[in-house]
């Protein structure tokens, strides 16, 4: 009998060939041809699973992003379990906004990974979908977590907002944060420690 061919299996080994890619010598200019050459494959074969290279790119961003979602996942419950309950918003959100950052090899890849789909989605509609959907939700689920401090007293005294608008400027605070890491115009730990003076400034001081 012909063996059975797990194609989800093959789909994540020719995006792991772009994520080794994408760490070594980034993404501009690389080809389906490049990468089907770092999978080990034919052009042909990957070409059965990824007729172009933005279908390739959008499938590498999703499961890098599942990835990621599923480690912030693994901390908050650590805290949870360390606490005995559930953990307060602020850890919660922090938990998400420095899994966003570029702080280690797999993090790293997927922020390159995410600055080759963004500068190909600005001049492409199809390709921007998946943003414009995706950030609202995730400023939806921040703002969220914002409403609820709110409701727990947990803000900074007299400080007014709007927990929407104050999700987006996270989101647009840890993008700017890992652009200029991945620059090597400040290091990891340097943008750890502005996001923290950040959130400071939100919250109404106290850790985790």
């Amino acid at each position: 009998m012909p063996k059975k061919v797990d194609h989800e299996a093959r789909r994540l080994e020719i995006a792991e060939a772009l994520w080794r890619i994408a760490s070594t010598r980034g993404l501009d200019g690389v080809s389906l041809r490049d990468v089907a050459a770092e999978a080990d494959i034919s052009l042909g074969r990957l070409q059965h699973y990824f007729r172009t290279k933005d279908e390739m790119l959008v499938f590498a961003l999703r499961h890098i992003n599942t990835l990621a979602d599923r480690r912030i996942r693994g901390r908050v419950g650590a805290i949870a379990a360390r606490l005995g309950q559930e953990p307060p918003p602020r850890a919660v959100l922090r938990e998400c906004l420095v899994g966003m950052l570029p702080l280690d090899g797999k993090s790293r890849v997927g922020a390159l990974v995410g600055a080759a789909y963004f500068a190909r989605a600005v001049h492409d509609e199809r390709l921007r979908g998946e943003a414009v959907e995706g950030i609202p939700r995730l400023a939806e689920f921040f703002a969220g977590l914002l409403r609820s401090a709110g409701e727990r007293g947990e803000l900074a005294a007299g400080r007014s907002l709007d927990p929407y608008t104050e999700a987006m400027l996270l989101i647009s605070l840890v993008d700017g944060l890992t652009a200029y890491t991945l620059l090597g115009v400040q290091t990891g730990e340097e943008a750890l420690e502005r996001l923290d003076a950040h959130l400071e400034r939100i919250f109404a001081g106290g850790g985790d």
